[in-house]
């Protein structure tokens, strides 16, 4: 039975990493907002025009137009067949409660770190100017900053600083966390320790999905 699957984490929790795992894992496609609101555009859907436009103007896109665009996305082959992850989505409790209406939800996964490791993480995050390769102080490319896989600089991204990641932290204990908490409250959230190594950390994010989905 195909897993329908969102996972949740503050920025630095390691997602993108676990993502990767948990869809080759599972077979569901790993779907981000970014990349459904790029899909629509470029296949110029309405909804894709609509959502150009108002990103060209500089602004926010509503949650009419994203829950539209989600909704366009899981309707395809590959996630009726396959079922989802989607990363990124839904950040708030009424896109939570909009996409209910829409699609069903198997497992809410939260990446557990705590704060001061997250702004650790970040802070010490380097990233591909071209490729977007990312790296850290502790791990660097092998030749002085030239990214080991195109030779662009790699550098720190501007929203990496302390004081843009404290930004983003507490946007996300606002925002996001009531959404966490929805899904708490509706029996589908398993909290998983985020802490360790990439192979521990989806060790334990599988064992508490197949427990979850295994009720």
């Amino acid at each position: 039975m195909p897993a329908r699957l969102l996972i949740f984490g503050r920025q630095g929790a390691g997602k993108g990493t676990q993502s990767e795992r948990l869809s080759a894992h599972y077979g569901a496609p790993h779907i981000s907002t970014g990349d459904m609101l790029r899909a629509a555009v470029a296949a110029g859907t309405p909804l894709g025009i609509e959502a150009k436009a108002v990103m060209d103007g500089g602004g926010l896109v509503g949650d009419d137009i994203i829950l539209g665009v989600v909704a366009e996305r899981l309707s395809e082959p590959d996630v009726q067949s396959g079922g989802f992850l989607l990363d990124g989505f839904p950040r708030t409790v009424v896109q939570a409660e909009g996409m209910a209406k829409f699609a069903t939800v198997d497992c809410a996964i939260d990446l557990a770190v705590p704060e001061d490791v997250v702004l650790e993480r970040m802070s010490a995050r380097r990233v591909c100017s071209s490729c977007g390769r990312v790296y850290s102080t502790a791990m660097p490319p092998v030749n002085d900053w030239a990214c080991d896989n195109c030779g662009a600089d790699v550098v720190q991204r501007a929203d990496d600083t302390p004081e843009a990641i404290a930004k983003r932290l507490a946007a996300y204990n606002t925002e996001t966390q009531p959404t966490i908490d929805f899904y708490e409250a509706a029996g589908l959230l398993v909290r998983v320790d985020g802490l360790g190594s990439p192979d521990e950390v989806t060790g334990r994010v599988i064992a508490a999905i197949d427990a979850r989905l295994s009720r």
